[in-house]
């Protein structure tokens, strides 16, 4: 080969990434390192308050939807409450585009603390707002606005800790701590269905909860939230934030995102299977297994709390995985299994009457949810680069999210409404396919990441 033809370099297609870090990450001296470990564990801590916040609304609506929608159909009410919370996706989008535009050009730290400060005030709401028979009609208009704040607050705190945390890790490990992400997010649930449990068994009769004690988790939410921002003051900044910041001209972040129309679709592809299996395995089940499975309110409670528990266990563990043998074959056991066994899982699970075959069957269900959502944080902030990460990951996702995820429990119970309560079951395994599509066909980002990427 001529000599001409060895010195010149070589071309790369605009926005791909390079298959490795060109170069090695620094080494962290042992206060750096203390930092960064106490970084990655505070803000996945912080994090589930806001997810507590969030997920305190479905864990209490079979307490709470009599007083907001009077209707003597119980089915209608859970239908109206769904209704609400699938309101609160739609406007996950713009809080996405908000909240990642301000951790894109004024740092991740900031966006996670104003976006924890409108969970506060969402839960607040929801905390004091009257009955129906108080104010009439009043009474759902300003739980929707509760739910539509919190639903600002979320989009934007998912794009900003999905990218914050990729950040803050060392490359050899990313897959394992972002996956806190979810261990927080299911975390927040859990301590939700907790509440639950105490005031059900411990503080409160069964009429005193639908009374007024569905008000207490939310008192509770709002002063985490405070306690959380407070916390959030002393985050600090992520090194790639700082060096994009230093290099980079600040320019509109939709603008920017047009940049990158591949990993925009992959980021939608990927999300919306494993958004809707997840809402369906966790919000969804509550109901799922107390309407249609037949169980008592307070049986139905440890089955889904019992679940959560495997499956925020099941995150680590698949997340180190990833780490080991990459990104995509946890995606793809995830769209096989899941396009394969959802509709006999769930079949079999509206059938038992045996908790423990109920808590099994779900289990077996995050097995191979948990391929999805121990590695989507990951996965999505690996294909954008540092100037763009934060609205990258956000905004694709918050969209995506508010047409298949939130939007999982009124479809599956507008379906039960109609009596075709089966027919969820099996568009919950299409979407899933569809998704299958998508990791069968994108790239390995633990092998060909942008994450050192700061254009």
């Amino acid at each position: 080969m001529p000599a001409a033809a060895r010195l010149r370099p070589r071309r790369r297609l605009p926005f791909r990434p390079a298959p490795r870090t060109p170069t090695p990450p620094t080494p962290l001296d042992g206060a750096a390192r203390h930092r960064h470990i106490k970084a990655l564990f505070a803000g996945p801590r912080e994090h589930l308050t806001e997810w507590y916040d969030f997920y305190a609304y479905t864990a209490f609506a079979l307490y709470f939807a009599p007083a907001f929608f009077p209707s003597h159909d119980p089915v209608v009410q859970q239908l109206n409450a769904a209704t609400l919370f699938a309101a609160g996706f739609i406007v996950r989008p713009l809080g996405g585009w908000l909240f990642g535009h301000i951790a894109d050009r004024h740092g991740r730290r900031l966006s996670l603390m104003v976006s924890v400060g409108m969970m506060c005030v969402g839960s607040l709401i929801i905390a004091l707002t009257p009955t129906y028979a108080s104010i009439g009609l009043a009474a759902p208009a300003l739980l929707a606005l509760a739910r539509v704040i919190e639903g600002l607050s979320l989009g934007g705190e998912y794009g900003a800790s999905a990218t914050y945390l990729t950040e803050i890790a060392d490359a050899e490990h990313r897959g394992f701590y972002s996956s806190f992400q979810y261990v927080t997010l299911i975390g927040g649930q859990l301590c939700a269905i907790l509440v639950l449990l105490l005031l059900q068994n411990v503080f409160l009769t069964h009429q005193q909860l639908v009374d007024w004690g569905w008000r207490i988790p939310f008192v509770i939410g709002a002063l985490l939230a405070v306690v959380t921002a407070v916390m959030r003051r002393d985050m600090p900044e992520t090194d790639s934030y700082k060096a994009a910041s230093k290099t980079q001209p600040r320019t509109s972040s939709l603008r920017g995102l047009l940049k990158y129309p591949r990993e925009v679709a992959i980021v939608v592809g990927l999300t919306a299977g494993g958004t809707a299996a997840f809402y369906t395995f966790t919000t969804y089940m509550q109901t799922f297994v107390r309407q249609t499975a037949g169980f008592s309110d307070i049986v139905t409670t440890y089955v889904i709390a019992a679940s959560l528990i495997f499956a925020l266990i099941l995150q680590p563990l698949y997340g180190a995985l990833s780490d080991r043998i990459g990104r995509k074959p946890l995606l793809v056991f995830f769209g096989v299994a899941g396009a394969l066994l959802t509709v006999p899982i769930l079949y079999t699970l509206a059938q038992t009457r045996s908790p423990f075959i109920a808590f099994l069957l779900i289990c077996g269900a995050w097995v191979f949810t948990a391929g999805y959502t121990s590695i989507n944080a990951v996965v999505k902030a690996e294909l954008f680069p540092t100037n763009i990460r934060a609205t990258g990951v956000a905004v694709p996702y918050a969209v995506t999210v508010s047409i298949f995820g939130g939007t999982a429990p009124a479809i599956a119970l507008w379906f039960k409404q109609q009596g075709h309560e089966q027919w969820f079951y099996y568009y919950l395994a299409g979407v899933i396919f569809l998704s299958l599509l998508v990791y069968a066909t994108m790239r390995d980002t633990r092998r060909e990441s942008a994450m050192h990427r700061h254009e």
